[in-house]
């Protein structure tokens, strides 16, 4: 794994714990060359989900491109990036328990939607107003009174 900070590939585990759902197990690790501490998740590796894009072509499921999708709606706003990963977890539980191989891009950003509902109006707007792509501001009030 390399520092995030120097890039040197050494580190060392200074703490490891499964995390919540366990599921993952969370690191801490620091870099032998400038001391910086960081964190890192291992996952058990198992069979890629594959996201079916709305123009009908399909890739395969990137963790980091939901996360920063969510980060982005999240930004100044009252929430951690650990939320956002609980968050994400959540998801990914959901569909591991389903058994799913393949999802609709719009089911896994209704999925987002859902969650980031029970956060943050704020980010929930925000994230929907990528997601959704509205077309003008009819579509972005409908939106609005959709959430009261």
């Amino acid at each position: 794994m390399r520092c995030p900070s120097c890039g040197h590939s050494e580190s060392k585990v200074v703490d490891s714990r499964p995390s919540e759902d366990g599921a993952t197990i969370r690191r801490r690790r620091e870099c032998l060359e400038c001391g910086h501490r960081f964190t890192t998740y291992e996952r058990l590796g198992d069979t890629p989900l594959i996201v079916i894009k709305s123009d009908g072509s399909s890739e395969v499921y990137d963790r980091e491109k939901l996360m920063r999708g969510l980060l982005i709606a999240c930004a100044k706003r009252p929430i951690s990036p650990e939320q956002v990963a609980t968050l994400i977890e959540s998801i990914e539980s959901e569909l591991r328990n389903a058994s799913k191989n393949e999802i609709k891009s719009k089911e896994l950003g209704d999925m987002a939607l859902v969650r980031l509902a029970k956060l943050d109006d704020v980010a929930y707007v925000r994230f929907a107003s990528v997601y959704k792509d509205f077309q003008n501001i009819e579509e972005f009030a409908a939106a609005l009174e959709g959430m009261s």
